[in-house]
């Protein structure tokens, strides 16, 4: 398992920080990884029984954080280019909130003919993802103009979800919040 780790390490694009040793007479090597994913560690050890020295060029462990760069996708798989304009409301209360996103000119309208329909709103970031079917296309012309595409918050964690992924998100792609 610890090759295993290791190979991912060096083909996965991920980054690596250096994690202390542990070093304890007469016991096996353990190496930590700590996955960004769920916060769950791993514990790798190496394939033989024996303790290997501290200071042995085979014992540096490595721990892997896996960073996923936060995305916006209509088709699974293909993220969309084109940067959109946000628009959230909050109740009053603050329990539930809506966020509207405009793509103008998306880029999805380029690449739907190979990749096939748009199946939803997909925003993906290192936690995970959040979904919703509520998106529709506006046309002028008979031709793809924009689409609009509506996530709706229904509890405090779930707008507290919504806006880490905002906050990833506009980091990514030079956003910025203006209050109107």
């Amino acid at each position: 398992m610890a090759a295993v780790m290791k190979a991912l390490a060096v083909a996965s694009p991920v980054s690596a920080r250096a994690q202390p040793l542990r070093c304890v007479a007469g016991a096996a090597i353990h190496q930590s990884l700590q996955s960004s994913f769920n916060g769950m560690s791993l514990q790798c050890r190496p394939a033989s029984r024996r303790p290997r020295p501290c200071n042995s060029p085979r014992s540096s462990p490595v721990q892997v954080v896996m960073m996923a760069k936060p995305a916006i996708q209509f088709i699974q798989g293909t993220d969309e280019q084109t940067i959109p304009d946000v628009r959230l409301t909050k109740s009053r209360d603050g329990t539930n909130g809506v966020a509207i996103f405009t793509f103008e000119q998306p880029s999805v309208f380029d690449s739907s003919a190979e990749l096939g329909d748009i199946t939803g709103f997909y925003m993906i970031d290192e936690e995970g993802t959040l979904q919703s079917v509520d998106v529709s296309a506006k046309f002028v012309n008979g031709k793809p103009a924009r689409i609009e595409a509506k996530y709706v918050m229904r509890t405090p964690r779930d707008w507290d979800r919504f806006m880490r992924f905002m906050e990833r998100y506009s980091q990514a792609n030079g956003l910025q919040f203006v209050k109107n």
